[in-house]
């Protein structure tokens, strides 16, 4: 049933900051948080870079969002009546889908005009990177082939929220890569695309009626299940391993005090369906960069007692 406290709309700044999903946003200043972490432990810090970096993230987060919002109501995948997330102002009537990809491709502007200043500081490496992002988030949920609609949507949000989030921040800040980079942004990109796991997996049933292969309507809900706390677990795996092998400094381990709240998040995981999920979008995000943090603070501790 349709929750009648939702009924009546709320103020227009309040229907946007909704289609937004502010809670998303850890997802997308993780990445960035950890490559300017890395970048300070090798003695770089650009703050008027750091900050335009931060926004560009921000605003290609909430960009998305908006397109999602507006591409699942017109495919059918948002019925008010069976939804089990937060709510969607397209599918509610809210907002007509038509404004709600201006206001998607407005955001996408703005992250442009932002991202032309940062191409100016990094070069065509960071054109690539911001035009690959504009357009995989375009075909996440859009266009012929939508990602999300194929079981591909993990594979978008670990690379982009991930490797190229960290590599991309790391590049901008220093003007070179570090092998840390593919190591922190592997951790900080399967902690991001465990968000999306949470959300598939709570729409697994509605998903498959409205014909959205995701992924987890491909694996079920043991094998999803499976998939969340590999994606919860590995990150910790990976200063094990890079400590052992001398790839990174044993005070990555660090990351380890936030590993009682991956812990508390399979638990409930396991034992919670529908709404009940929805709270975990959030934790898990949460999760994400608490990760980012505790791995900036962990390299650049390794800087100093070097």
């Amino acid at each position: 049933m349709t929750d009648t406290s939702l009924a009546r709309p709320p103020h227009t700044w309040q229907i946007w900051w909704m289609a937004a999903r502010p809670k998303t946003l850890p997802a997308s200043l993780a990445g960035v948080v950890a490559g300017l972490g890395l970048a300070w432990a090798q003695g770089v810090f650009r703050p008027g870079v750091a900050l335009a970096t931060l926004v560009a993230a921000m605003l290609l987060q909430i960009g998305v969002n908006l397109a999602n919002d507006a591409q699942d109501y017109q495919r059918g995948a948002d019925r008010p009546e069976e939804r089990l997330g937060p709510p969607r102002v397209t599918a509610l009537g809210w907002l007509p889908p038509e404004t709600v990809f201006r206001g998607a491709w407005v955001t996408f502007g703005l992250a442009a005009l932002v991202g032309a200043y940062l191409v100016w500081v990094g070069g065509w490496p960071i054109l690539a990177i911001g035009l690959a992002a504009i357009l995989s988030a375009w075909a996440y949920s859009g266009g012929p082939y939508p990602l999300g609609y194929h079981g591909l949507g993990e594979v978008f949000v670990f690379v982009f929220f991930g490797p190229v989030a960290v590599a991309g921040t790391y590049y901008l800040q220093t003007g070179e890569l570090h092998p840390w980079v593919g190591w922190v942004g592997t951790g900080v990109g399967l902690l991001v695309t465990a968000i999306l796991v949470v959300n598939n997996y709570r729409d697994l049933e509605t998903d498959a009626r409205a014909g959205k292969r995701t992924l987890a309507v491909r694996l079920g809900r043991r094998g999803t299940q499976v998939e969340f706390a590999l994606l919860l677990l590995m990150p910790y795996a990976l200063p094990v391993v890079g400590s052992v092998l001398g790839n990174t400094p044993p005070t990555w381990l660090v990351v380890f005090f936030s590993f009682p709240q991956a812990l508390g998040l399979l638990r409930a995981f396991r034992e919670r369906t529908g709404r009940a999920l929805n709270p975990l979008l959030a934790q898990t995000g949460q999760l994400s960069l608490v990760y980012a943090l505790l791995s900036a603070v962990g390299f650049i501790v390794a800087r100093y007692l070097a």
